[in-house]
């Protein structure tokens, strides 16, 4: 390919800034002088104003991004956004139990259980200053007078009024670097370092509503699906509590036919267009007698609360319920996030299934039993009512026959170091079945770590793996693991 020089052409442009220099070029004549002059200030101006703009557009455009970055309003301290910006932890949750002077004081004994007086922040709502209240105790708040609010129930309590205003009374007392409500009875029982962890999922900011309904299928047909229960506790998120404060009395003189303060408050989040975020870890317990059942098959889903513990039987054999309750808790302070989460592993050599509720009891039967089959609920306990036979999880029936019911082996300690657990389970005698199983172990062991889950992995959990390691001294050794990417829970391998 050939290339053409192309010719030059004449340079009819005049220089602007050598033309004066140049002794020996014509001097352009006055109108000449005049339009060049002209066209230079003009092609400053319009240079100078074209930077003004763009410089006023970037200002602009970084203002707007940083208002759309911001989670939170600029008129904040940079300390208090910092502040927001951090994980959530116990001093972020305030505790409201809803008392009365006749109760607290043989009641405020399961709070003891749960409320730390360094750690735990809770306030105790009661109508009139109690006989006694120990300092072991959370501080106590004497309600408001709510006798002005209608109660149109007949037979039901006015007192209903007062617990829920409990939420509004909360709130007004502007305690400092709160970002969760949670309320309950005196006679609820809170894991709260479970509670701390599941309600850190979600963002305080925005308006949460969480809890959960009852176990009773007919106790939420009279009353909400979408209603978390007041005995199991419930939490507000700190932006939509602010709100429901201001509106609440309003609701109030709306809901006078109602039942319970947890209807109403059910009723009024509902005014404000917000519904339930179920989270199973809160329970009810509208079920009476032995709860083995459902605590050895609990969701996978840490263990917030426990309710109606005065009308079931004592957690632990051979204890009382204040003792059981101390059992229960010194295993959840060593592994919280584990406490009560179920695992199954198989011994395939002597074709055992074991079922795993660590820090609680484990279960072994003999043979396969398949997976899904001890996911449901086995039916030790009993309905609420006796009309109420029908539940919200999948149950199966507890065999009649004391000799076709799995071993179980109940909780007796719990030690542990810096990074290894070790929990131990001792068989309990069943008096009714003469006969014993030979293949079946008198203790066992569990060894496992510390379960610590990220946010994200508490979004989307999934159950452990084990294996059994047989012994000496009729004592089977248990390890429990994560689950490989493809492994299956089940006797096959």
């Amino acid at each position: 390919m050939m290339f053409h020089r192309r010719k030059k052409e004449p340079n009819t442009t005049l220089p602007l800034s050598n033309s004066s220099s140049q002794p020996n070029s014509p001097m352009p004549s006055n109108s000449n002088s005049s339009s060049n002059f002209f066209r230079f200030r003009t092609s400053t101006l319009t240079t100078s104003f074209q930077s003004l703009i763009l410089l006023i557009s970037l200002l602009l455009n970084f203002y707007f991004l940083l208002i759309l970055w911001a989670p939170y309003p600029t008129t904040y301290k940079p300390s208090s956004v910092v502040s927001r910006l951090s994980p959530t932890t116990r001093r972020h949750v305030l505790f409201s139990v809803a008392s009365s002077s006749l109760s607290w004081p043989h009641r405020q004994s399961y709070v003891q259980l749960w409320y730390k007086p360094k750690s735990t922040r809770a306030l105790a709502f009661l109508d009139k200053p109690p006989v006694n209240s120990s300092s072991l105790s959370p501080p106590v708040v004497i309600s408001g007078d709510a006798s002005g609010f209608p109660y149109t129930l007949q037979g039901g309590l006015r007192s209903a009024i007062r617990v829920a205003r409990v939420v509004k009374e909360a709130v007004d007392r502007n305690e400092s670097d709160v970002r969760w409500f949670v309320f309950g009875d005196d006679d609820s029982v809170f894991f709260v370092e479970n509670v701390v962890r599941t309600l850190s999922k979600y963002d305080h900011d925005r308006w949460f509503y969480v809890g959960s309904n009852s176990e009773s299928y007919e106790q939420n047909s009279m009353y909400s699906f979408e209603m978390a229960f007041g005995g199991g506790g419930f939490a507000l998120s700190y932006s939509l509590a602010k709100v429901l404060a201001r509106v609440l009395d309003s609701c109030l003189r709306r809901y006078g036919f109602l039942y319970g303060s947890d209807a109403r408050i059910y009723s009024c989040v509902a005014e404000l267009g917000v519904t339930l975020t179920h989270e199973p870890g809160f329970h009810q317990l509208d079920m009476r007698g032995n709860l083995f059942g459902l605590l050895a098959a609990h969701p996978l889903s840490p263990l917030c609360s426990l309710h109606h513990l005065d009308a079931a039987e004592p957690l632990f054999p051979n204890m009382n319920r204040t003792q059981a309750l101390e059992n229960l808790i010194a295993a959840t302070n060593v592994d919280p996030a584990r406490i009560l989460q179920q695992t199954v592993c198989y011994d395939r050599l002597n074709s055992l299934t074991f079922s795993v509720s660590w820090g609680y009891a484990i279960q072994v039967f003999q043979g396969n039993v398949l997976l899904p089959d001890l996911l449901a609920v086995k039916r030790t306990f009993a309905p609420w009512r006796k009309i109420h036979s029908n539940f919200m999880f999948d149950t199966r029936d507890n065999p009649k026959d004391p000799c076709k019911r799995p071993s179980i082996f109940f909780l007796k300690n719990v030690t542990s170091d810096k990074r290894d657990i070790w929990s131990d389970y001792s068989r309990q005698i069943e008096k009714k079945c003469p006969k014993s199983n030979p293949t079946h172990p008198k203790k066992i062991t569990v060894f496992s770590r510390k379960l610590d889950l990220s946010i994200e992995e508490m979004k989307a959990p999934r159950r452990q793996c084990c294996d059994v390691f047989p012994s000496t001294n009729d004592t089977v050794s248990i390890h429990l693991r994560r689950c490989e990417t493809i492994e299956l829970i089940s006797m096959e391998s």
